[in-house]
């Protein structure tokens, strides 16, 4: 059963509106999903995303797995209920953070040995595991193993890689075939293609993973340091060569401009952890465009952090007022700042999606960027 559904695809490009329905949620695409990588939000009060109507928000397997562990979700019957969120999660399989930590790590055909940043202790990955670890999170959708290879990698480096993600890819849909959720609701299994920025290789690997099978798609290996020309490139290439009724998901990316770019090039679903992060660096997005907050010229502004959003962060402060949090270093300024960030980005995605429906998605989406300031 596809969980899918394609509504509406615009004419003049390769944008789309659909739903992807989850046991706990319908969740309208394309859309961007806040990353609560430890089981959170940062900075972010849960009853604030439920008032912008957030459907869907992530977990990382990696970082829940080392900490509070897969004893303690168990015990609390699995993730939605630990964290009380009633909507749909995504979990990340953790591969990309795993091989992130080159120095302490170490892959064989079975998986991947790598050391703990928290304490040092040593853990073992495998495809088995890292879909156990997701059973027992319960998240609506689960992430196979895979790794991520840097940018730049030799050719052959990569055909390697994509062999080994593959077999793991397998591995992972045998185990939870084999197994089944845990918690009385559906799981979905989402691939992953890699290959690199090698169009053979990408095109191969899709081919390779569609054959497979699994309940709908993601794009990964991509927005790991590549120009945001290559990013466009190989998405393009990646959605010309995936299913057209299966939802498609860019992991990690990114700017507002790149989930634009990406929404004409056919991508459902982003994440991506900039609008938390650039938030609790004092980088606040509007609709209006990007403000860095410390800017001495906000210091006596009396302009509503942003007029073009309706929420508590965005409708009931100042920018003087942000400013001023921000230079205190006042907790608030990092829950404000968080909060609009989210705001902006869920609110860019629900637009981008209404214009596909409206059929002016292309022009809409070259007014918003023109109008669309840079930072300041």
């Amino acid at each position: 059963m596809n969980n899918f559904t394609l509504l509406h695809t615009d004419k003049n490009s390769k944008a789309r509106a659909g739903v992807l329905k989850t046991d706990h949620s319908e969740v309208e695409t394309p859309i961007f999903m806040p990353v609560g990588t430890l089981g959170t939000v940062k900075a972010i009060d849960p009853k604030f995303l439920y008032d912008i109507d957030t459907r869907i928000i992530l977990g990382n397997t990696y970082h829940l797995y080392l900490r509070p562990g897969n004893d303690v979700i168990k015990h609390f019957g699995g993730l939605h209920k630990f964290m009380n969120w009633e909507n749909s999660i995504l979990t990340d399989s953790g591969g990309y953070q795993v091989f992130s930590l080159q120095d302490i790590r170490k892959i064989d055909q079975n998986g991947v040995k790598f050391k703990s940043h928290i304490d040092g202790s040593s853990h073992y990955f495998t495809p088995e595991s890292v879909i156990e670890t997701q059973r027992i999170l319960g998240s609506d959708i689960m992430m196979v193993l895979d790794e991520c290879v840097p940018y730049p990698s030799p050719h052959n480096y990569v055909k390697k890689s994509i062999e080994l993600s593959l077999k793991w890819a397998k591995e992972c849909k045998d185990y939870w075939l084999n197994k089944g959720p845990m918690w009385g609701h559906n799981q979905m299994l989402f691939g992953i293609t890699q290959g690199g920025t090698y169009k053979d290789l990408r095109k191969e690997y899709i081919e390779r993973l569609v054959e497979i099978g699994f309940d709908q798609y993601a794009i990964g290996g991509l927005s790991v340091g590549e120009p945001a020309e290559v990013i466009y490139e190989f998405t393009d290439l990646s959605t010309d060569y995936l299913p057209k009724d299966h939802a498609r998901y860019l992991m990690g990316v990114g700017t507002p401009e790149n989930l634009l770019e990406c929404i004409e090039r056919g991508i459902d679903m982003f994440d991506c952890v900039m609008p938390t992060r650039n938030a609790r660096n004092g980088q606040i997005f509007t609709t209006n465009g990007r403000i860095n907050i410390r800017n001495k010229k906000h210091k006596l502004s009396e302009e509503l952090i942003d007029c073009g959003l309706d929420n508590y962060a965005s409708q009931n402060f100042t920018l003087g007022y942000l400013r001023h949090l921000f230079v205190a270093n006042e907790t608030l300024a990092l829950i404000l700042a968080s909060q609009q960030n989210i705001a902006f980005y869920l609110w860019l995605t629900k637009t981008a999606r209404k214009h596909i429906i409206e059929g002016d998605f292309l022009q809409w989406k070259k007014d918003f960027l023109t109008k669309y300031k840079g930072e300041d």
